[in-house]
């Protein structure tokens, strides 16, 4: 370090963030403020500028991930009125098939490879080109998104019967069931469409920082379904029709929400259709491919699905609720990472600032460290209480929750890989590098399918190993993704990672004696009416946050340095 630029109080501020590194255990360098810009000549401006940077990521994440909570929450009481009223059953399985596609583009696109290839070529236009070309490009983008999922979805309507024939040709055994899927399924289809428009509203919302607007939009598609569920299921024959026309609503109602917020800033804008266009193309070429880089666990539900159309029925509907289960965590971390650090990393890359990029990677990981072992480790414990509080009510029996509570376990075990791959995979497409996570995916999609032979048919653990593939696949994704930042030289782990992840095991070992000794003294999980089971199941919950929270606090962690630290 150079001594000599600092002035001395600046020595003492170095010395104090040493100390407070320390404590917390990320090493005496790890993202500290006094040290950030350490080939600088002014200590004062540049740590007041690099702590504005990190106060204002926090900021933005806490925003989208408290948003996207909302959005969970209301999804688990979509999920709750729905097994209440239909079970899990031949109509339940036609719908979750019907809407897995359209869920499908949703995740990719709300959650992933759209924005992926969209935002960076977007800021580009936006910092380089002028107001009025950005308005042009995103013009154009639109006419070509617009033309190529209209002619999809047309053709999703008139060949529905051949579409689940080719994801789910179990439900062909059974023609009451594959026609009730067919017909949902033609409901629901043009959702894919408004789906994909809202999602380019909400990429060019996040890149003028507008993330909270975005963020709010999944919350209406589960009004819609809760209103269809409660109050217009009488109207609809058979009963479970209501649910694919709430899909459609929902999809309606996160479009034209997002309209307004983009005539604010200029950019609503009617389609034009240039096919011509380069920047149109630069997207369209690196979109392809995102896709199935960022999407291969979503991908392996799809390919899941038709393994599962061969079991038993109700297999489909318990996958999809241990899987609703599952997005709480991922949706809240994952989803709010992958939004805020595209373009942060894609700045950064681009100003040549491999120190930062490498450092604002190293700040990811360790937040999904910090908050995914709990949570992983909770899923697999209160598998139980999740699913009969949350689930085991009217038509969806203890059976129902038993078989949903083997496929949550499963999925528990690959939480942290699921997450990781959100954090990983932005740092390679801020590169613009396509190549790498293609290539990874599409290993880990074939190894995936192999580990489904192994677990359904080999060693028989019917849907429980369709979910346990996923956990594995989503894992050996993540650890490829660590391998080649690793090798290209693009990512640094910063000091202090073993005192740090010693800390997280026993606050982990803590937290988990709590859970069980609380379980193993509290009645069954069956007793009692919703509102009882939902408290016991808020006061263990509690109870576990205390324990690993407060454990980390003994040991000398202190969340305030870890947030003072995120990207200095």
């Amino acid at each position: 370090m150079r001594s000599a630029e600092w002035s001395p109080c600046g020595a003492e501020v170095i010395s104090f963030r040493r100390a407070t590194c320390k404590l917390a255990g990320f090493g005496s360098e790890l993202f500290c403020g006094a040290e950030y810009r350490i080939y600088g000549t002014r200590f004062g401006a540049s740590f007041g500028q690099a702590h504005n940077l990190s106060m204002n990521l926090l900021k933005s994440l806490a925003a989208v991930s408290s948003i996207t909570m909302l959005s969970r929450v209301l999804g688990f009481v979509r999920d709750t009125i729905i097994a209440r009223a239909f079970g899990a059953g031949m109509a339940t399985d036609a719908f979750f098939i019907a809407f897995k596609l359209p869920n499908l583009l949703r995740r990719i696109f709300a959650e992933g490879a759209f924005s992926q290839a969209f935002v960076p070529i977007l800021a580009e236009y936006k910092s380089q080109q002028g107001e009025e070309a950005t308005r042009t490009f995103v013009a154009y983008v639109t006419g070509l998104l617009t033309l190529a999922l209209a002619i999809v979805t047309v053709l999703g309507v008139v060949f529905a019967p051949w579409v689940i024939w080719a994801t789910a040709p179990g439900f062909a055994d059974t023609p009451e069931k594959f026609q009730l899927t067919s017909d949902l399924l033609r409901v629901t289809f043009p959702y894919i469409l408004l789906i994909s428009l809202s999602s380019l509203a909400g990429a060019i919302l996040n890149t003028w920082n507008r993330f909270s607007v975005p963020a709010f939009v999944p919350t209406l598609l589960n009004l819609a379904m809760i209103f269809f569920a409660l109050f217009l299921t009488p109207y609809f024959h058979p009963p479970v029709m209501a649910l694919g026309w709430a899909v459609l609503a929902g999809g309606l109602l996160q479009l034209l929400y997002q309209l307004p917020h983009l005539k604010k800033i200029g950019m609503l804008v009617l389609p034009r259709l240039n096919v011509r266009d380069t920047g149109v193309w630069r997207v369209m070429k690196q979109m392809l491919p995102a896709m199935l880089g960022v999407s291969v666990s979503q991908i392996s539900l799809i390919i899941n699905t038709i393994f599962a159309s061969f079991l038993v029925a109700g297999s489909v509907s318990w996958m999809y609720y241990a899987d609703r289960l599952m997005e709480l965590p991922s949706g809240v971390l994952g989803v709010a990472l992958g939004t805020i650090l595209l373009p942060i990393l894609s700045k950064t890359y681009a100003s040549r600032d491999r120190q930062e990029y490498s450092r604002i990677l190293d700040w990811g990981l360790r937040l999904c460290f910090l908050l995914v072992l709990p949570c992983m480790l909770a899923l697999g414990l209160l598998a139980e209480p999740l699913t009969v509080s949350l689930f085991q009510y009217g038509k969806f029996d203890g059976e129902d929750a038993a078989m949903t509570q083997r496929a949550l376990v499963a999925y528990s075990v690959g939480l942290l890989g699921i997450i990781v791959i959100k954090v990983l995979a932005p740092g390679f497409y801020a590169q613009q590098n396509i190549r790498t996570p293609v290539k990874i995916a599409i290993f880990t999609l074939i190894v995936t399918q192999l580990f489904n032979l192994l677990f359904v048919y080999a060693i028989h653990l019917a849907h429980a190993g369709l979910a346990l593939a996923i956990s594995v696949g989503a894992c050996l994704n993540a650890l490829l993704l660590f391998w080649q930042l690793r090798k290209q030289d693009l990512f640094q782990p910063q000091p202090g990672w073993p005192v740090f992840l010693g800390k997280l095991i026993v606050a982990v070992a803590i937290m988990s004696a709590v859970l069980l000794g609380l379980m193993h003294v509290m009645p069954a999980w069956s007793d009692g009416e919703m509102l009882q089971r939902f408290l016991r199941l808020g006061a263990l919950v509690l109870a576990g946050v205390v324990a690993y929270f407060g454990s980390l606090l003994v040991l000398g962690f202190r969340v305030r340095h870890f947030a003072r630290k995120a990207i200095l």
